[in-house]
Parts: structure tokens; sequence; C-alpha cells
């Protein structure tokens, strides 16, 4: 008989009770690869920080520093000023085409790797296990009524989720300071209020989303999943079921009364007890896979075990696993990457990448902007002559101090003076000093003869010392004649 339909007493459910993952342990290539990239990537968010860099006397120590209060970001010896904004965002634009490329070769390798949500939850798994044991136990745990020892449990393991939540957060705000100043500063109650809230909103987030929320992050909340389908085809290489191989599913008494009839797969569920996300790779391709790779490493386990052949669960293109259920033999996985999407990707990347190189390697340490006074334009002098005032901005990107000239380019028989400099020793050029690594602002002050027509000229400012750099700004020479 079928089920009567809901009433509205009885409003059908539209969302599924969240099931907690116990994730079981496993061992093999992929788990090894998954602990790799955890000590790496944590490390290099840990460490990097707290390493030094000799830029002399005039720059921070720091390798990595994100310096918001002079506008500047160090990597090692590159130094980006905020006018050089574009190689930021260079690296954003490769980043995202390299997830394009990963993803149009590998599938979610980046999910499943080096994702920090996927780092920090397999953190606190990891966290789960040693206090409260394998998967098994953790199970029974958590239908155990609360008493003593699953509040004791419970208590402590939060506890050193907290810990881990409060050292991310501290690590994080360490990239935009000196870290060993910081980091004393911290503990005494003297960094910036804004310190303390950027550690408390990331210790929260870590503690919440890796903590608690895990697989949900992946499949609600994080929009890659959804736009990495567009970038899949039958020819990318994703963790895959080989169903024509593993049907029918059967135990291994029942395959051996009806040999023939069942398929290489057991139907033990070690895979869907392994996955980080509960899914269970039989059913296919779908959004809570992260191709993470645990359930062909507890799959070859099991195969190995019952004498069947490994790669039952595999990374494998659909492509390759028709021609498989065909009876054709597997490409090498090396293969698959070979193909015009791949290339594309790959070529833009690594222009975009050359393009950066090329201009980091010929830009100049040295900048001028130019900015014309425009109330009042000009001023006639006594002898009839017509000044012009401008506003120079002189940058100096080298980590120590230089002499600059600044000179006229055009305007025959104009002469030049600063603010420091009395007109009587105005010449053609001046020559001033700009601290290390600023920039400095100085009025500059041009006159002509009043038989000067209105023109355009330019100043230049060249760097007084062997690398003898240099850089031009246009401007105009405003005169009654051309005055409204």
């Amino acid at each position: 008989m079928a089920n009567p339909s809901p009433t509205l007493d009885q409003p059908p459910e539209l969302y599924e009770k969240h099931k907690v993952i116990h994730n079981k342990r496993v061992d093999g290539p992929f788990r090894r690869f998954k602990w790799l990239a955890m000590v790496v990537t944590l490390g290099i968010y840990y460490i990097t920080p707290w390493i030094r860099w000799d830029r002399g006397p005039y720059a921070p120590d720091q390798a990595v520093l994100i310096d918001l209060a002079n506008r500047r970001f160090y990597m090692f010896g590159i130094e980006i000023w905020p006018h050089e904004f574009y190689f930021i965002a260079g690296l954003l634009v490769m980043a995202g085409i390299g997830l394009f490329l990963v993803t149009s070769a590998v599938g979610r390798a980046w999910c499943g790797y080096a994702c920090p949500q996927t780092v920090w939850t397999d953190v606190f798994q990891h966290i789960d296990r040693l206090f409260d044991g394998d998967r098994n136990a953790r199970i029974r745990l958590d239908k155990a009524p609360w008493g003593l020892s699953k509040i004791t449990r419970r208590t402590s393991k939060w506890s050193v989720y907290l810990l881990i939540s409060l050292v991310t957060g501290g690590a994080w705000i360490l990239y935009f300071a000196d870290a060993p100043t910081l980091f004393q500063d911290f503990f005494t109650g003297q960094a910036a209020p804004v310190a303390y809230a950027t550690v408390g909103i990331l210790t929260a987030t870590t503690f919440v989303l890796g903590g608690f929320m895990r697989e949900q992050v992946c499949i609600y909340m994080c929009p890659w999943p959804r736009i990495q389908t567009a970038m899949l085809d039958e020819k990318s290489l994703i963790v895959t079921y080989k169903d024509w191989r593993g049907e029918k599913r059967g135990s291994l008494k029942k395959a051996e009364k009806n040999p023939g009839e069942y398929g290489d797969c057991v139907d033990c569920l070690q895979c869907v007890a392994v996955c980080p996300t509960g899914v269970d790779i039989r059913e296919g391709a779908q959004i809570g896979c992260i191709t993470c790779g645990l359930c062909i490493d507890a799959c070859d386990q099991v195969m190995a075990d019952v004498g069947r052949p490994r790669g039952l669960i595999d990374y494998a293109t659909l492509e390759d696993c028709k021609n498989e259920a065909a009876g054709g033999a597997p490409k090498p996985p090396w293969q698959t990457l070979l193909r015009p999407r791949t290339f594309v990707y790959f070529g833009v990347w690594g222009a975009i990448g050359a393009a950066l190189l090329f201009s980091l390697g010929v830009r100049s340490h040295t900048d001028l902007t130019v900015s014309q006074d425009r109330n009042p334009p000009f001023m006639l002098m006594r002898d009839g002559s017509v000044r012009n005032a401008y506003t120079l901005r002189l940058r100096n990107m080298e980590s120590r101090p230089r002499d600059m000239e600044i000179a006229l380019d055009g305007l025959p028989g104009g002469l030049l003076w600063t603010g420091s400099i009395q007109r009587e020793n105005a010449a053609r050029s001046q020559t001033v000093e700009v601290p290390a690594d600023a920039t400095r602002t100085v009025r500059a002050y041009v006159v002509a003869p009043s038989d000067t027509a209105g023109q355009s000229f330019a100043f230049t400012l060249t760097s007084l010392d062997e690398q003898r750099e240099s850089d031009t700004s246009e401007t105009r020479f405003v005169t009654p004649e051309e005055s409204p």
C-alpha cells in the first residue's frame, strides 16, 4: 500500500539530518601523500613568518611581510609597492588558472590534498582518533550517555581543537608585522586591538569549520564543487569506481556459491568508512567527493586480502573506463594529461608567469609622479617671466638612500628650483636625496621667459649611482595666453 500523502500536520522533510562522519584509519600511498601535503602546507603556514631575510639596515628583515602601515609587500628578495599591484593581480590570476588546470587534469586534487579546509579537517580527525580511538570506538562514544569519562574526553579534545585554532589565528597576524615583536606584544597586551580581533575571528572559524562542520563546508558552503563541474569531462582523471568490474556486489561466500554471478566488490563498505566526507564512491561522481584517494587505499587492501587485482576503485577517466570495460587496455595516467585543454591552460598559466617575471626583471627602482598646481595655474614675476609650480613625488625603491637628479626635458630657457633652494640658484637640474625605500614629496618651481608659449615638457628623475635608473613624467607649462 502506498504511503499517504503528507498533510499540513506532517510536512515533508526538505533537509536530511546531519550525520557525523567517523572515518576509519587507513594506510596506503594516497594516505601517505596526504600526510606529506599536510606537513608541507602547515609547515609553510606556521614557519614562514619567522624566516629572516637581510635587506639591509633600512628595510624589514622578515622574509614574507605584508606591511600595511607602509603599503609594502615583501617576499624574500622581492618588494611590491602599491603602484605595482598588477603583480599581485597577476599571481591571483595564475592561481585561478592553476586551479582550472589541476581540475581539468586530475579533478579536485586541490580539494583532496591542499585546501585549507581539508588540511585542518584532517588534523582534527587525527585528534579525534588520539582521544576517542578509531571509527568504531568513536561511534560507541557518541552513542554513550554523558558521564565523567565522556565529558573528560570531550573537554580534552575540544581544548586541543581550541589550541590549534588559536595557533592558526595567531600565525596569520604574524604575516602583517615583525613576527618576534608582535608575538611578544600580543602576550603582554601591547598589540593593536585589530590583532586581537583578527585572532579571535580566525580562532572561532577554524574551531567551528574544522572541528565540527568539516564536510558540510565542502558540500554546502564552498562554491568550487559547483564550478568544477564545468571543467570536468570524460577525459578528466578522477577517482572512479569501475562498476563493470565490481557489480554485482556480494560477499565472498555468495561469490563462492555462485561462480560468475558476482563481481569483485565484496560490499565491505571500507571505501565509505575511510571517506572524510562520508561519500559512497560506488554511486558515481558526486559533489561530496574531494578525490583524496583514501577509498583507493582501502579498496586495494581489501582486494589484496581476497586475492583479486587492485584498481577496482582508482584514478581513471570515464573514457578509459569504457574502453577497459570493452576489453581494451587502460592507458597510463600520464597520457591523460596530454590533451589540448591541458596544454591551453598550461600555456596561458605559463605566459602570465613569464610576463610577470619579465616585468619584475626589467622594472625600475626609480619612479616619478608630477602634479601641477591648478590654483593659480601660473604666476607673473617682477621681471615679466612666468612661473609654474609642481608637486613631485620621488620614489626610491632601493633599500638604501640615493641622490637623485631632477632635470627639465624640453621648455627652452626654463629653469628649475625646489623648495629648499632660492631662485638665484635655479638651474636646468637640481639634486635631492631620497630616503631608502621611501617616497619623498618635493615642491618644484619652473620659471620661463616672458615670451615663452604654453607647451608640454617633462621632468626627468635620474638616480646618481652606478645603476643610473631614470623615469620621466610629462606635464605642461601654462602661460597667460593659455589662461581662460
